[in-house]
């Protein structure tokens, strides 16, 4: 699947404010990357950011799950979402 910087960036931004909504899985990404709130509204506009608030979102499957199914959009959209905004800066931990 292909897809532009631009909707990855959509998709992305879609996918920090379902995180910011989520009273569960926000205070585990904000600890996680020991991000404040201003954080999240400063850096809502950096790429790299962006990709590592989809690459936090890839980390739990039922999160993925619960995001897409909100969005409509397919489960494997976030990760291919993270592969365009952060290219090889990704981390593989295979």
């Amino acid at each position: 699947m292909s897809l532009s910087r631009e909707a990855a960036e959509t998709l992305a931004l879609d996918a920090l404010a379902w995180l910011v909504t989520n009273d569960e899985v926000l205070p585990v990404f904000m600890g996680a990357t020991g991000a404040s709130l201003d954080d999240l509204r400063a850096r809502a506009g950096e790429a790299d950011f962006l990709g590592s608030v989809l690459e936090f979102l890839t980390m739990d499957d039922s999160w993925v799950v619960a995001f897409c199914d909100t969005k409509g959009v397919s489960y494997d959209l976030p990760l291919t979402a993270a592969h365009v905004l952060l290219g090889s800066a990704r981390t593989h931990w295979t």
